[in-house]
């Protein structure tokens, strides 16, 4: 090679290093690889930069530790546990709801039974108080009017009683000062009768001159129309003893008639104290009837050995007793000290 063309080739290269083209130094610069040593760490660098990148663009994630068998067995168990929480919660809501499912059922079926057995109550009920009216609380016989017989004789009584009156005993009477000499028990037999007490009953007392001066009447309170009352509810409430003199002739206001406030001063009680027994009350007063002032008087008793003998209180003997008489007479016999006559309780 001629010497000036090596000259002019090293200066040409020179002045290349030294002023670099202006449009070829704005380009990179890129290594050729080494053909040997240097290859594999550009891969290995060209891979970073590749991780590099996908970590750029997914976010940073940090490789996946490798789990050991005991952590893998506790994911599965705890997993298992998990299943079986919900299991359960599952089988206990359904239980819960079919347990209130069924008691939803029994409460409307013990609201049917209930409204069934209050309307069968209601229903017996209906027919046992028409039973009542028709039978027991039925007004089966009239208080005659004991006003009208006095002054009476004998025969003008009974005739005017009617009812079958028959004079089923007669008692002399020899008490120095009472007018009356002559009793007489007058039994209605066409009346309807009382299994216990029997037909209600008339009593006359006669002087020397066989005129009336006293006169009395008997009867079960259940064939005047009164029903099952208490003895106090009888007196206070229903004033069944005002409301028998009235129906006799005899007028007493309504509230005359009342009960001491100490209940043992009617009450009788068995040996044990606490079994009642009987409870009797007498009441009494004056009346004007025709401008002619008599006393009155009368005896509510009712009668527990039946009752306390069967356990039913329907088997209670309620009997009520009215006088009429002039001033001077009085009865011979105190009302219910007789022993009505027995019956067995019912089995």
């Amino acid at each position: 090679m001629p010497k000036h063309a090596r000259t002019d080739k090293r200066t040409e290269e020179f002045l290349e290093d030294e002023y670099p083209d202006a449009v070829e130094s704005l380009e990179p610069e890129v290594d050729a690889p080494l053909l040997f040593d240097n290859e594999e760490p550009l891969q290995t660098e060209m891979v970073v930069a590749e991780q590099a990148a996908a970590q750029g663009r997914h976010g940073s994630k940090k490789p996946k530790a490798e789990l050991t068998a005991q952590q893998r067995k506790s994911r599965r168990m705890r997993r298992l546990l998990i299943a079986v929480v919900i299991l359960l919660i599952a089988l206990i809501g359904a239980l819960a709801y079919f347990t209130w499912t069924l008691f939803e059922e029994s409460q409307n079926l013990a609201i049917q039974q209930a409204q069934q057995q209050s309307d069968q109550e209601v229903d017996a009920l209906s027919q046992n108080e028409a039973q009542d009216a028709s039978t027991a609380t039925a007004k089966t016989t009239e208080v005659p009017d004991l006003s009208a017989l006095m002054g009476m004789t004998e025969d003008e009584a009974v005739e005017t009683l009617k009812r079958g009156a028959t004079v089923s005993s007669e008692r002399q009477v020899n008490e120095e000062g009472n007018p009356v000499k002559r009793s007489l028990t007058v039994a209605l037999t066409d009346e309807p009768a009382d299994s216990r007490l029997g037909t209600p009953t008339v009593y006359l007392g006669l002087d020397e001159d066989d005129a009336i001066v006293m006169t009395g009447y008997s009867a079960a309170m259940s064939a005047l129309g009164f029903g099952s009352l208490s003895f106090a509810d009888a007196v206070k409430n229903e004033n069944i003893v005002e409301k028998t003199l009235g129906e006799a002739g005899i007028q007493v206001d309504a509230g005359t008639v009342e009960l001491p406030d100490d209940k043992t001063e009617y009450s009788t009680y068995a040996s044990d104290g606490t079994t009642l027994v009987q409870e009797r009350c007498s009441f009494s007063g004056t009346v004007e009837i025709g401008g002619t002032e008599y006393n009155w008087s009368a005896v509510l008793m009712y009668d527990y050995k039946l009752a306390n003998a069967s356990g039913n209180l329907a088997d209670t003997i309620r009997q009520i007793y009215i006088y009429l008489e002039t001033p001077g007479a009085e009865v011979t016999e105190e009302p219910g000290e007789e022993e009505p006559p027995a019956e067995e309780p019912a089995a």
